[in-house]
């Protein structure tokens, strides 16, 4: 086989995984409380290493090139975002970085397969009365771990401290938690977490403030994130300019060295 053409192809791959997810992090520069992801590379073991074939089958030249790169173990940067005033009644940001406001996409709360996470703090009021994200329609819950139910008849605010008020009242107070393992926490799309496995990694929040009238901004720098994008870009070029040179060499191999001999 043509050793350099299996590389390359390993080279184009990879940085196509990495251009998917530069692209998605740019295309998120704007959602709120969004975290960007981190996408890493590692190298691949030389056939003989990695299929233990052996001394009998090892290249000792060929091992020295490696065998080239593989998609390596997607992380989540949690670092906190940046802040920003809109103030909306029903708009809060969190104060700490390791805390989530704790949303579901079922009718109660107790469904632990329906609890998702989310630093996106843009609320609304939605046509049954329940306070839900402005994003994606799913119901904010409280410290009860049920849905927070509004009436029609008053306007709605949040305090420092979480309490969702009308009339001077409180109605409710937003869950905010913490977690035991942020390396258990997945995306699943809407700017959402959920738990990966069966595991509920809610741990009391040792600082459960907020910000009334702010919200988290995106945690993607648009600059750095698209140099990142080229630079994947370029990558992906590169390594199909080679394929392209392996290909020329072997068809000169064949059809010009080959008639020679």
């Amino acid at each position: 086989m043509n050793y350099g053409l299996y590389l390359s192809a390993s080279g184009v791959l990879t940085n196509m995984y990495r251009q998917d997810v530069f692209s998605n992090n740019l295309a998120n520069v704007e959602t709120a409380g969004f975290k960007r992801d981190l996408p890493t590379i590692r190298q691949r073991a030389p056939e003989s290493i990695e299929d233990q074939f052996g001394s009998d089958v090892n290249k000792r030249l060929l091992d020295k090139l490696g065998g080239g790169v593989l998609a390596g173990q997607q992380r989540i940067d949690f670092s906190p975002n940046p802040i920003q005033k809109t103030g909306g009644p029903l708009d809060v940001a969190l104060d700490s970085p390791d805390t989530f406001f704790v949303v579901t996409d079922g009718n109660a709360g107790g469904d632990q397969n329906a609890i998702r996470l989310t630093r996106d703090g843009r609320f609304s009021r939605n046509d049954d009365g329940l306070l839900t994200l402005v994003s994606s329609g799913h119901r904010v819950l409280d410290t009860q771990n049920q849905p927070i139910r509004l009436t029609d008849t008053a306007p709605a605010s949040i305090d420092g401290a979480g309490r969702v008020m009308q009339d001077g009242q409180e109605v409710a107070r937003l869950q905010v938690t913490s977690v035991s393992d942020k390396n258990g926490l997945v995306k699943q799309g809407q700017n959402l977490f959920r738990f990966d496995g069966q595991n509920d990694l809610r741990i009391p929040a040792q600082r459960t403030s907020v910000r009334p009238g702010f919200v988290e901004s995106s945690g993607v720098d648009p600059i750095t994130a698209l140099m990142q994008l080229i630079a994947a870009t370029k990558a992906v070029t590169s390594n199909g300019n080679l394929i392209r040179y392996h290909d020329t060499l072997m068809d000169r191999a064949v059809n010009v060295l080959g008639r020679v001999a």
